[in-house]
């Protein structure tokens, strides 16, 4: 079975399984490379990939409560949860990026007071390759299974994947130096552990300003409104559609417009007109879309008509 022949679900499931057995195997690998090649650097390293278990299993518990259907408690669905998983993911991201920021800084310290960084062995720079290469390609492929489920969290987890691939990247690049130039250069781990923390924590703040403007009902962006608009009003029967509303739910969205109509027609045409709205705004959105529509009349007729 291919990827896109499974569910929403299931494709969710598969690709975090596979992410957490190869964080499993390269925790474990870089926390022995970096014991055995005394490379400080890459026991930080694993000590990160060891934070992405933490990541996967938030996505494997949320995933599960947020495709629940509707109930009593929840008549918007559990969508949101998604979002929450996203908001966590994000604050993990950023404890991890302070921890190397902080690491990096205390080395840098300790070197301008005479404390010189022990030189790392050859076995903790082919780790740092393998881990690149390897978080490189589940960061791809995750972030492909998550634009096509259209899953926030999962694409979340793609970018803990990559900051993974770039805290080896600056690994890489710190041990390389201390083993092939020595000396002073050793000063190049912790400073590109600096760098790659910055970059973690940039990653950090895109998503957790992403749950939190889900979380705090942030309207669509005014490109997509102007869209739905577009959409609503495609029929000519339809004027004036205004007090649009809209908002994300997880993977969903709901808009809440109110339009004009003839005052003139009936219960059934109004209705069917709104039906069909509905339906256009699935088509381009989802059948998750929520969609809720005032109608208010055009034209009030006249009071000594209704006598």
């Amino acid at each position: 079975m291919t990827e896109r022949t499974l569910g929403r679900e299931q494709a969710i499931y598969r690709v975090t399984w596979i992410g957490f057995a190869v964080n499993l195997v390269l925790s474990a690998g870089k926390l022995a490379a970096g014991i055995w090649g005394h490379s400080a650097a890459m026991v930080a390293d694993a000590i990160h990939s060891v934070s992405d278990f933490a990541t996967d299993l938030v996505v494997l518990l949320f995933v599960r409560v947020s495709a629940k259907p509707r109930d009593d408690d929840h008549d918007y669905g559990h969508g949101k949860y998604e979002t929450l998983a996203t908001l966590i993911i994000g604050v993990a991201l950023a404890g991890v990026g302070i921890k190397l920021l902080w690491s990096g800084g205390t080395a840098i310290r300790d070197f301008t007071r005479g404390l010189l960084p022990t030189q790392p062995g050859v076995v903790a720079l082919w780790a740092a390759v393998v881990s690149i290469v390897a978080k490189e390609a589940l960061y791809r492929y995750t972030a492909r299974v998550g634009r096509r489920v259209n899953s926030p969290s999962v694409v979340a987890n793609a970018w803990h994947h990559r900051s993974d691939a770039l805290s080896s990247v600056g690994t890489l690049v710190g041990i390389g130096c201390a083993y092939f130039l020595g000396g002073g250069w050793r000063l190049a781990d912790p400073a590109a552990a600096i760098v790659v923390a910055l970059l973690i924590l940039r990653v950090a703040w895109q998503l957790m300003k992403m749950g939190m403007d889900e979380l705090l009902e942030k309207s669509l962006p005014r490109e997509q409104e102007e869209h739905i608009l577009s959409l609503i009003a495609a029929d000519p029967a339809v004027a004036s559609p205004h007090n649009l509303r809209t908002r994300r739910i997880g993977q969903n969205i709901a808009v809440e417009v109110h339009i004009r109509v003839d005052g003139a027609m009936t219960v059934t045409e109004s209705h069917r007109l709104t039906v069909d709205i509905e339906r256009r705004l699935r088509d381009a959105y989802g059948e998750g879309t929520i969609v809720s529509i005032h109608v208010e009349p055009r034209k009030q007729p006249p009071l000594n008509e209704s006598k």
